[in-house]
């Protein structure tokens, strides 16, 4: 009796394993048609034929080049994901170049589909992530050139350049489309608008300063 629960013990383990990412491929590949004709739409895209699938299906170029951070929060994401590589469909990984002006941040965000791991190519950051309820734990760590940090999946993390000097930082992501919740930006910029009495009331704040927030976005 003990080994046949040791056993349903390992298989239930290993199931959770196999849906802890993306799906496994197949076959070789199957690089993405990132424009399928209507009706088609899957978790995913449809596969190219094989016999059409050239290189450059599996090549990003400019990772070098710096973003353009002048904006709001100072900094820049550069995505390699299935979108600008058709060729990781189904592989379960992607990239990003992260560019942070002087103490800009790369702002409160989760993504929903896949951890994260970064590398500090160039300057100084603080990040940090938070744990789920109830605990709502702040994590944090100060990154020099050469370190490397893990955000978990689906947790709500941040990166902020702490120096007067630009700062660089490049992500590996385990999904070959990770998803980007900012939660300011999904919670004040929805479209249509969350009701003002509604952030009110979660936020605890008169609607007034929500009206203002509001009106940033």
């Amino acid at each position: 009796m003990a080994a046949h629960i040791l056993v349903l013990v390992l298989l239930a383990f290993t199931c959770s394993l196999t849906d802890a990412s993306d799906p496994s491929p197949l076959q070789d590949f199957c690089v993405a048609i990132l424009k399928p004709q209507p009706p088609v739409f899957i978790n995913g895209f449809v596969c190219m034929d094989p016999k059409m699938v050239q290189a450059d299906h599996f090549f990003f170029y400019g990772l070098d080049m710096p973003g353009n951070t002048a904006n709001n929060v100072g900094s820049n994401v550069t995505a390699v994901n299935v979108n600008q590589i058709p060729g990781l469909n189904t592989l379960g990984v992607s990239l990003a170049r992260i560019d942070y002006a002087p103490y800009g941040l790369n702002p409160p965000h989760t993504h929903p589909r896949a951890s994260e791991i970064l590398t500090v190519t160039e300057g100084t950051l603080y990040v940090g992530f938070v744990t789920s309820n109830p605990d709502n734990r702040l994590i944090t760590k100060i990154l020099y050139k050469g370190d490397v940090f893990v955000f978990p999946e689906g947790l709500i993390h941040f990166q902020f350049n702490m120096d007067k000097t630009n700062a660089v930082s490049i992500s590996a992501l385990s999904s070959q489309n990770p998803g980007l919740i900012i939660i300011a930006n999904n919670v004040f910029g929805s479209n249509p608008p969350i009701s003002d009495d509604i952030l009110a009331k979660a936020f605890q704040v008169d609607k007034k300063v929500i009206d203002l927030i509001l009106a940033q976005f």
